[in-house]
């Protein structure tokens, strides 16, 4: 069967993915992945859709430290808004394309994630300049000190 997509063990995706077969499964209990296929042997097939979406909340904790209630708005935000794009149609009546309003409201979820977390980057940055800050004038007071002939103690 020549257009059946590919499918992939749960070994080979955690290679392609870069996380344990131990988390994919934690990804299903926890609802972020949807269940996979099963072979007769009870063995986990995954699709490239799925991958992507390993992929896609892999991303969402490395790069941006995201908590996995959070990634879990993130991939159900992205999933009400590929059904409502895979469901329209523009031969509906306007009241019934106003279903629009659903992905607005989407994607509303998800910049509040996104800016919620630039929010904490952002207040860690200036705790880390000030940290910096302080602890270069320290390290200058003493070599000026040093230079000074002066002995100090920390």
């Amino acid at each position: 069967m020549a257009d059946e997509p590919a499918r992939f063990q749960i070994g080979e995706v955690a290679e392609r993915t870069g996380v344990t077969q131990r988390t994919l499964r934690f990804y299903e209990e926890r609802g972020l992945v949807e269940p996979p296929e099963r072979m007769e042997g009870g063995f986990r097939l995954y699709t490239e859709d799925d991958i992507t979406r390993i992929e896609y909340i892999k991303r969402l904790q490395d790069l941006l430290g995201f908590t996995l209630a959070e990634i879990k708005e993130m991939v159900e935000s992205e999933d009400l808004q590929k059904q409502m794009i895979a469901t329209f149609r523009p031969d509906r009546e306007l009241p019934a394309r106003q279903q629009r309003e659903r992905i607005i409201a989407a994607l509303e979820v998800q910049l509040e994630v996104v800016e919620r977390k630039i929010d904490q980057l952002s207040d860690l940055r200036k705790e880390l300049r000030g940290k910096l800050k302080r602890m270069n004038k320290r390290r200058n007071e003493i070599l000026e000190a040093m230079n000074e002939g002066k002995v100090t103690t920390e």
